[in-house]
């Protein structure tokens, strides 16, 4: 293989191991305050919430889907587990309560999805409206605070030095890579999404599929709102609104086809990592936020673009051979 043959191989492979890098050392040399322990652990803590759904999201879009919701169901999911707490209910008990409904949630989705036969960016893009709803509804608009202080550990605790809400995502990636390379529902996750009408003649229930992935895009957006609602120690009826990007982008950056089938949840986490750097980064340096939406949205784009180019080069390559 010749010098610029390695250098594409290399850069196919790890092209956003090196963003990632070279984010790093660009923040780390505009801004003293990148590198300090403070800051890295803020970083790690704030893109928890994103990783924790990431995985969520990386199963619904190997089957070809797309949830939108994933924001709405963290608002809602932390103020309803603050008025079970305040109510009287034991916070372990009030966080399982949610935790079911969530997951109740995305199986709506599903049902919408696979019963009804609405697209899934019409049928998460009507829940997620509708579910935003409710957390105002639920609120009154107002936060909700004053539950056990004791619930804070989820989202503020450590365990030695780590924060608590990284070992929270690190153990869903790690059941997340377990279910997707090591069982037989994770085999079915990638056919699906290469060739819907071959799985199904294979004997695979491909509602089954989906609701299954829908169902646990809830379940880990209900998660992530108990964990955002710890590190706050507020409901916030409005809490998760835009997250839903961050997350479908970081997803895309780590290599998963928005086309379905293809991508590996390995490099998810490195997706989660960019997100966190790029927001934490812009913010040190005093980037006005509207430039931060314009960024993130074009990041977004370029994600996107790059997915599509490189289904293109292979079914060019595909139809040559």
């Amino acid at each position: 293989m010749t010098n610029a043959g390695q250098l594409k191989n290399v850069a196919s492979k790890y092209g956003i191991l090196i963003v990632l890098i070279v984010l790093i050392i660009f923040f780390s040399i505009a801004s003293p305050a990148f590198l300090t322990s403070d800051n890295l652990f803020n970083i790690l803590r704030q893109v928890a919430i994103v990783g924790i759904v990431a995985v969520g999201m990386t199963m619904v879009l190997l089957t070809g889907g797309i949830d939108l919701s994933v924001g709405a169901i963290i608002g809602v999911a932390g103020v309803m587990a603050a008025q079970l707490m305040l109510s009287g209910v034991h916070p372990v008990w009030a966080s399982l309560i949610t935790l079911a409904a969530c997951a109740l949630l995305g199986a709506i989705n599903g049902f919408f999805i696979n019963t009804v036969k609405i697209p899934a960016l019409i049928t998460t893009l009507g829940t997620m409206t509708a579910i935003r709803g409710v957390a105002y509804l639920l609120t009154g608009g107002l936060p909700v605070f004053g539950f056990s202080s004791s619930f804070k550990m989820m989202g503020q605790g450590y365990l030695w030095i780590i924060p608590i809400p990284v070992l929270i995502m690190i153990a869903v990636f790690i059941v997340g890579y377990i279910f997707l390379n090591k069982t037989v529902y994770g085999r079915y996750i990638y056919g699906v999404g290469g060739n819907e009408e071959a799985s199904r003649l294979s004997g695979v229930s491909v509602q089954k599929v989906k609701a299954l992935v829908y169902t646990a895009c809830g379940f880990l957006s209900g998660l992530a709102g108990l964990v955002l609602l710890s590190r706050v120690n507020s409901g916030q009826p409005k809490a998760g609104t835009s997250y839903e990007m961050d997350i479908i982008t970081a997803v895309v950056l780590g290599g998963v086809s928005i086309f379905g089938g293809e991508g590996k949840i390995n490099f998810v986490i490195i997706g989660v990592l960019i997100m966190g750097v790029l927001s934490n980064g812009m913010i040190l340096l005093n980037i006005n936020e509207y430039v931060q939406w314009v960024v993130k949205g074009l990041v977004l784009l370029f994600a996107v673009g790059f997915d599509r180019f490189i289904t293109r080069r292979k079914t060019i390559s595909a139809a040559a051979a």
